[in-house]
């Protein structure tokens, strides 16, 4: 019987050269948030806040993304060589916990004489979330805190809150890592996902225009930043209430 060529591959099985351009065009896409990283940490150590937070803006957007565009090329398929989850927790790992730890420490968020304890408490608690099989439901939320630390750092520095306070917030959730506490995926988990993208996407353009004018807090912006913050609580705690779902 005669081979036939099928989806993208040739008669012997193997995929075309454009799908694989196109496979290691998402993981080119993936690899460039290791340079917005560095970007983002030289940022901080320069001490420009406000650039360090962009750059991990643009970070969080390509984070947010790749994942659709790697499943729609097949990167595993055409690529089997190349694991994309090992090559996006790694650069997560610089973008979520090690630049925001830095940023942390290096803006005055924490105690004077805590800084590098409560940075080390966020690398190392940040450990398990990344190493943890069961980081996900079957349902695709988190389980335990996220290591979104980006996000916290972004919190800290827009409320200008007490640096106690922000011990506090620190200390609880490197202990929610540990947790079963249900975390929201807004581009994996299905039910809600247009709605939950929406408020992603209006959390994410709040979130840059109070950073761009901070120290200025725009009535407009300020109110959809923090009504998108308490729609991200309010599904978290529902679906932590709600127990363990199948996927």
């Amino acid at each position: 019987m005669a081979l036939k060529a099928t989806a993208g591959r040739s008669v012997d099985g193997s995929y075309g050269i454009g799908r694989r351009l196109s496979a290691w065009g998402v993981h080119a896409f993936t690899a460039s948030g290791v340079v917005l990283g560095l970007l983002a940490l030289l940022a901080a150590v320069g001490g420009d806040a406000k650039a360090c937070l962009g750059w991990l803006g643009l970070a969080l957007v390509v984070d947010g993304v790749d994942g659709t565009l790697a499943r729609r090329a097949s990167v595993k398929e055409v690529l089997p060589g190349i694991d994309g989850s090992v090559l996006d927790l790694v650069i997560d790992y610089l973008t979520y916990v090690v630049v925001p730890a830095v940023f942390l420490y290096r803006f005055g968020l924490f105690p004077t004489g805590f800084g590098i304890p409560l940075a080390a408490w966020v690398l190392m608690t940040s450990l398990y979330c990344f190493s943890n099989t069961g980081m996900k439901s079957g349902d695709n939320y988190f389980v335990g805190f996220p290591a979104i630390w980006n996000v916290v750092a972004l919190y800290l520095w827009i409320l200008d809150l007490d640096p106690w306070i922000n011990t506090a917030v620190v200390l609880v959730l490197g202990v929610l890592t540990f947790s079963t506490v249900k975390f929201l995926h807004p581009f994996r988990v299905r039910k809600m996902m247009h709605l939950n993208i929406a408020v992603s996407a209006a959390w994410l353009a709040s979130s840059a225009a109070l950073v761009v004018l901070h120290p200025d807090r725009p009535d407009v912006a300020w109110a959809v930043w923090l009504a998108s913050g308490v729609y991200y609580v309010a599904v978290c705690a529902w679906r932590t209430l709600r127990g363990d779902a199948r996927g």
